[in-house]
């Protein structure tokens, strides 16, 4: 545990000597479909765990009866921490959590970590990272790949951006939760690496949901549209998952909104304008989720794309 001394932890120093002979005090400020799974994992390996309720109580409660305690604000999330994962939704969210009044900024204290598991824009990581070391902490953006499920089950992927010494003193926290840990490079590499892995997934998502629609409309059997695909160089994670819709109404392989893919998508073609990098193909999967959202479908999972391009073309699904 880190050394406290005196009565004010706030003015306390994180020791990390000690740190690195006992488990370290975390704080989760986002415990929503992935951060559940990874709080969860945390506090069921032994980690005292501090967490923070947003709009749905179900997962806290739940973090609760396992043993986690509930703060009331992110500068309390960062007193009674070592180490703070956020996991929000993306850059908006980590810099009100941060720079708000009683935010995380405020509670923070010389030599704590903060590690941001949240999709995030690069330019604003490097913003935050520079805020939080000014404190006399430290940063890593540390932002996941897979499922809820794989979060559940303590086997997400992580992508790290910072400095090796910082990512090795939280490597026994990050591996509660995740079976593959990447270090990308400095502050905002895993950031930026997050970006390009979730343009390719998403992009491959909208391009399988309009090839299952084609062949809806040629009225194409769709058991043998899988058995073909699975078979040849069109097999991809993706395909498996959003045929399932075609097959049997199921969406759940792939619990991510279209909103947040849409999200994903606008950082990411963002991101490409500021190199500058030509994105067409980017620019016309941003859209496609545009048009989601508009019509209705934000809230729902990306395999829904199938029915959004079925609705828009005029095929029964």
């Amino acid at each position: 545990m880190p050394a406290a001394t005196g009565s004010n932890a706030n003015s306390s120093r994180y020791d990390r000597s000690t740190a690195a002979m006992t488990k370290q005090k975390v704080g989760l400020i986002g415990a929503g479909l992935m951060g559940h799974g990874i709080g969860k994992n945390i506090v069921t390996k032994g980690y005292e765990l501090t967490v923070l309720a947003h709009r749905n109580r179900a997962p806290i409660d739940d973090l609760v009866a396992k043993g986690a305690k509930e703060a009331r604000s992110p500068r309390e999330i960062a007193e009674k921490s070592d180490v703070v994962i956020l996991c929000v939704t993306g850059s908006p969210q980590v810099e009100e959590t941060l720079f708000s009044k009683d935010g995380l900024l405020e509670g923070l204290r010389s030599g704590m970590i903060v590690a941001d598991c949240s999709t995030a824009e690069p330019e604003s990581t490097l913003k935050v990272a520079a805020a939080i070391e000014a404190k006399g902490a430290r940063f890593v953006d540390t932002p996941l790949v897979r499922t809820p499920k794989e979060a559940e089950e303590g086997k997400l992927g992580v992508m790290t951006g910072g400095d090796e010494k910082v990512l090795a003193e939280i490597r026994p926290i990050i591996e509660c939760f995740a079976d593959t840990i990447i270090h990308a490079g400095g502050v905002g590499a895993g950031h930026t690496l997050k970006l390009i892995n979730n343009y390719i997934a998403i992009g491959t998502a909208a391009v399988v949901a309009e090839g299952i629609v084609a062949g809806l409309k040629a009225k194409v059997d769709m058991k043998a549209l899988n058995d073909i695909a699975m078979a040849g160089g069109a097999r991809s994670v993706m395909f498996e998952r959003i045929i399932k819709v075609p097959l049997s109404d199921d969406d759940t392989a792939a619990k991510f909104a279209i909103d947040n893919a849409r999200k994903d998508m606008r950082y990411y073609t963002t991101m490409t304008q500021s190199l500058p990098l030509s994105s067409f193909v980017a620019e016309a999967v941003h859209q496609t989720l545009v048009l989601g959202a508009t019509h209705g479908y934000g809230d729902r999972y990306v395999p829904r794309l199938v029915n959004l391009l079925c609705q828009l073309n005029g095929v029964k699904l």
